[in-house]
């Protein structure tokens, strides 16, 4: 028996309670979990603006130590300290055969299997994959990745997610170049990641947004110039930081239409916007024909930052141990299971950046 968050159903609240794993059955690895982060994404998955199957164990954002290994796992053994990786890509669809690995068509095909028990028998999928709320887990052989070296597991948590969508977002979708301007809209844990990557690429002015004044100091200790406070007259308070031109690259990691549209009218003619936050099919974006012509800008999607994590966790860690990227900055709450509930107040209030739960 372990403990772990389960979501009973959508909408519902989370239950803290024993499960029960089976060991782990060939290509499997068992993980005892160090650390998880609370990602929106949970809160998303909870309330039904994302769908898994229920009821559910949550939590995709993980680090921990190899318990056992089923046959055939050799890339990793009992006692080795492993990230989570909660969309791995299966080699063999359209999009892994062109590398955009992060598009890959069946990596949340295990969502839907049968991941656990809880003491009465009721049936559990894991959450994304991995279903990291809990102390242990058992996930498929390419859910784990080897943790890097030098970098404590309750940190390297965070690199199944957050780090590597921020860094993506900077790195691979909206390429900073060295001199850019850089406005992030939403300063919770991936923004914070953003913030920091803005900085390794080089940008020469890197504008923060949220709707809390209080994330200013955070904002700026991750690497942000400048802190607005978001309103409807942002698009008019970034120009007026920039020249009166307009960013030259926004990020935006809310979801919501409102923010991606003010994001989009914060950048310069010819500007780039990420869309990194996942939003509702309810919100919906409009442009009208003329604008898009006049402005050329560009507006793109991200997944999971367009990261291949086999590719971008070496690099991050070479950032992280030369000092360049700090993961410890980001966490503004230590939790255990328990306070998931509260996390996920405080993430709906706009306050903090990643809570942790640590075991």
């Amino acid at each position: 028996m372990v403990r772990a968050a389960v979501l009973p159903a959508v909408g519902a609240p989370l239950e803290i309670t024993d499960i029960v794993l089976p060991e782990p059955a060939p290509g499997r690895v068992r993980v005892r979990l160090a650390a998880a982060g609370v990602c929106h994404s949970d809160l998303s998955l909870s309330n039904g603006t994302m769908r898994v199957p229920v009821p559910a164990v949550l939590g995709h954002e993980g680090a921990g130590t190899v318990v056992a290994v089923g046959e055939g796992v050799s890339h990793v053994a009992p006692g080795d300290g492993v990230v989570l990786n909660w969309a791995p890509s299966c080699g063999s669809c359209h999009h892994c055969g062109i590398g955009e690995v992060w598009l890959c068509a069946n990596a949340l095909a295990g969502a839907a299997d049968l991941h656990a028990r809880t003491a009465d028998g009721t049936d559990l999928h894991p959450g994304l994959n991995v279903a990291a709320f809990a102390e242990e887990t058992v996930v498929a052989g390419n859910c784990v990745l080897p943790a890097p070296d030098g970098i404590p597991l309750t940190d390297a948590a965070l690199l199944g997610c957050a780090v590597l969508t921020g860094y993506g977002a900077v790195h691979h979708s909206a390429r900073v170049r060295a001199g850019e301007s850089v406005v992030v809209f939403g300063i919770g844990g991936v923004g914070l990641a953003v913030l920091q990557s803005a900085r390794i690429a080089g940008a020469s002015q890197v504008i923060a947004v949220d709707v809390s004044p209080e994330k200013e100091e955070l904002a700026r200790r991750a690497g942000a110039t400048d802190f607005v406070i978001a309103s409807e007259t942002t698009p008019r308070d970034v120009r007026k930081l920039t020249g009166g031109q307009g960013a030259d690259v926004a990020v935006e990691c809310v979801g919501r239409a409102a923010t991606i549209r003010s994001a989009w009218e914060s950048t310069r003619r010819g500007g780039r916007t990420t869309v990194v936050g996942i939003g509702g099919k309810d919100q919906q974006v409009t442009f009208n024909a003329l604008e898009i012509f006049h402005w050329g800008r560009t507006l793109t999607g991200c997944v999971y930052g367009n990261s291949d994590p086999a590719r971008d966790l070496p690099v991050l860690a070479d950032h992280i141990r030369a000092g360049r990227f700090d993961l410890s900055m980001m966490v503004t709450e230590r939790i255990g299971l328990d306070g998931i509930p509260a996390a996920f107040d405080h993430m709906i209030a706009g306050r903090g950046g990643r809570a942790l739960v640590v075991f």
